[in-house]
């Protein structure tokens, strides 16, 4: 009863939903919830037929992640952030921080760790096919600071582009308040996005440099 309470009706039942259509292949996997994340991945990258089933598996898992997501990864919300073209291996390992609790939220723990290892990686290699909607700056002078400052010191880990790397999340096009929300985060050392990287390049910023960097980084296309 206390975990009908904390999820909304919707989303309930968007998850029920989703159970009655997953195909009998991933049904069948669930057995194999506990396979190596890792080692699952490497088998997706050498093996198309095995990618192109998941792909399909990951494409219905997204259905019900759309909810909070959006269609195809790009959020609606801003507070929420986009999935689309996130890089796979940054994907997976976030999933791994929410299945083990390194990174906190209830609602995202219960969720991935309700998913057999086939869903993970099939929604995996979906959002990271999907492409970017593409926002302009809403501030076009803020977004002049925000390069400034992302050209001095973001550019080191995320690249010119934004996008990172198999370590690095892409945050090119990310969601407004997202990223603000976790700038502050990582700059308090919250227990919730604590990060040993992002943390002293992050402890400095001002909240002016916060929303300059976030005005030029949702515009990255």
């Amino acid at each position: 009863m206390k975990m009908a309470k904390r999820i909304p009706l919707f989303l309930a039942a968007a998850m029920m939903a989703a159970s009655l259509f997953l195909p009998a292949t991933a049904q069948s996997t669930r057995a194999s919830a506990k396979i190596d994340l890792d080692v699952r991945f490497r088998e997706v990258q050498t093996d198309t037929q095995l990618a192109e089933n998941l792909f399909k598996i990951g494409r219905k898992v997204a259905a019900v992640c759309a909810n909070c997501h959006g269609e195809g990864g790009n959020s609606t919300k801003p507070s929420i952030p986009n999935l689309a073209g996130q890089n796979p291996a940054y994907l997976l390992e976030q999933i791994r921080q929410f299945s083990d609790g390194r990174r906190r939220n209830e609602f995202m723990e219960g969720m991935i760790r309700a998913m057999n290892s086939d869903e993970k990686i099939g929604m995996v290699l979906f959002y990271s096919a999907q492409e970017v909607a593409h926002k302009p700056a809403a501030d076009a002078a803020l977004a002049d600071k925000g390069k400034s400052y992302f050209n001095k010191t973001c550019f080191r880990c995320h690249g010119q582009t934004g996008r990172g790397n198999e370590q690095i999340a892409r945050i090119a096009g990310q969601q407004t308040d997202y990223l603000r929300t976790t700038l502050r985060r990582y700059r308090s050392g919250s227990d919730i996005r604590s990060d040993s990287i992002m943390t002293p390049n992050t402890r400095l910023m001002t909240d002016a440099d916060i929303d300059a960097v976030v005005a030029y980084v949702s515009a990255m296309p």
